[in-house]
Parts: structure tokens; C-alpha cells; sequence
């Protein structure tokens, strides 16, 4: 069987903060898109939910998107 066209993310040659960051980021738009999927299927705000309405956590999922938008160049390129 393969891999289905996934691979992991090719991250060498950049400093271990630009990995970190980057990684960070992935994490935090994959719990904003679980979170949505929740609003919308069982109007349920799990971020919400745990630290209340518009928090730093929300905010940061936010600001992970955005850092999300520099990263398509990068993954069309296959430099990410």
C-alpha cells in the first residue's frame, strides 16, 4: 500500500526556530479547523469552551492562519 500522496513536510536546511514555528503553526490551524468542524456540525465551541470567548488562544489560532498563507508558496515550490 502507499502513502496516499502524503509525506511529511521537508524541513531541513532552516534554523530550528523557523521548524519550531512552523510546526507550532500547523498544530494550531489543525485544532482551529477541528474546532470549526465542531461549530458547525454541533454548534459547539470547544476553544471557547475551554478558556472562554475570543481568548489568546483564539487569537493565536488566528495568527497561525495567517503564518499559514506565507507557508502555500513554500509547500507548491516544495520548499517547505
Amino acid at each position: 500500500m502507499g502513502d496516499a500522496g502524503f509525506s511529511t513536510p521537508d524541513l531541513t536546511g532552516r534554523s530550528a526556530a523557523a521548524r519550531v514555528a512552523t510546526m507550532v503553526a500547523l498544530m494550531l490551524l489543525i485544532i482551529g479547523g477541528f474546532n470549526w468542524a465542531l461549530v458547525g456540525l454541533f454548534n459547539m465551541d470547544f476553544v471557547a469552551a475551554l478558556f472562554g470567548p475570543m481568548t489568546v488562544a483564539a487569537r493565536a489560532v488566528g495568527v497561525a492562519a495567517l503564518y499559514g498563507l506565507t507557508l502555500l508558496p513554500r509547500l507548491a515550490q516544495g520548499t517547505l
